[in-house]
Formats: structure tokens, sequence, C-alpha cells
């Protein structure tokens, strides 16, 4: 299974098959509620590979999402379109689309005898726009 990231606002940052190793989708309710709950949030934990640049090709997008979980909320840029893609033997499983989203935690881990960087990324919708989430999936990469 591939991934694919596609962070849209003042720039696009793309991260692609090669450096995505995991996505998760979570929804969440509070957990004290005994009927469905009106606090309703998702998010989108991504994993991977920090890729270096070599032979004059771009670097992959990792720099740009450091710099993006910096913007502090005042800022408009804070919030961005947010489209993510599983994709498997050639057909799209799913598609999430966030139109507001935001960046909740971002790490980059580095070690020395590993070669290459490890980052993680957990992203939000604004909950005021949960009802613009769209989830797509079955056809054709």
């Amino acid at each position: 299974m591939g991934f694919k990231i596609k962070i849209e606002g003042q720039e696009i940052i793309d991260l692609g098959v090669k450096s995505i190793e995991t996505v998760k989708f979570l929804t969440d309710t509070p957990d004290d509620s005994n009927a469905r709950s009106t606090d309703l949030g998702t998010s989108i934990i991504a994993t991977g590979k920090i890729l270096a640049a070599v032979d004059g090709e771009e670097a992959d997008g990792t720099m740009k999402i450091a710099t993006w979980s910096l913007v502090p909320a005042e800022k408009a840029d804070c919030y961005r379109k947010l489209t993510v893609e599983m994709i498997a033997a050639d057909q799209v499983v799913r598609k999430v689309s966030f139109p507001n989203a935001f960046v909740v935690d971002y790490t980059e881990t580095f070690g020395d005898e590993e070669g290459v960087g490890t980052f993680y990324l957990h992203m939000k919708q604004k909950k005021d726009k949960m009802p613009d989430v769209k989830i797509e999936g079955g056809y054709s990469a």
C-alpha cells in the first residue's frame, strides 16, 4: 500500500509513496458520553522517512511541514487544505480531505546509525468545519 499527502496553502507540499510509511485516520468523540456527541473531532497521523535530495532533485516536503508547524494560530495560513490518498493495486482505497487542517504535533528524529531521519505528523480538522470533511474511495488511481 502506498500513501500520498498534499497540503495546499500559500505553497503546495507533496509527500509521496517513497517518504510516507504509515497513515492513521482517527475520529474522536468524548469517552464520557452516553449518546452520540456533537463534540466530534477528526485527525490524520502520518509517519515516514525524511529523504535527502540527491543529484539535484528537490528534497521532500518535510522541511515545508516543519515550517508550517511553526505558524501561529493568529495567522490564517495555519489552516490549510489537506488531501490524503491510500492506494493499493492502483486503486484509491481511501481519499480523505480536510479543508481546514492544522498541525497538532510535528516531530523529526535523527540518528547517526539509521542514515535517514523520520517524521511524525499529527493534523486535525478545524472543529467548526467538520461538515466539510470528505471521505471517498474505491476508484482507479
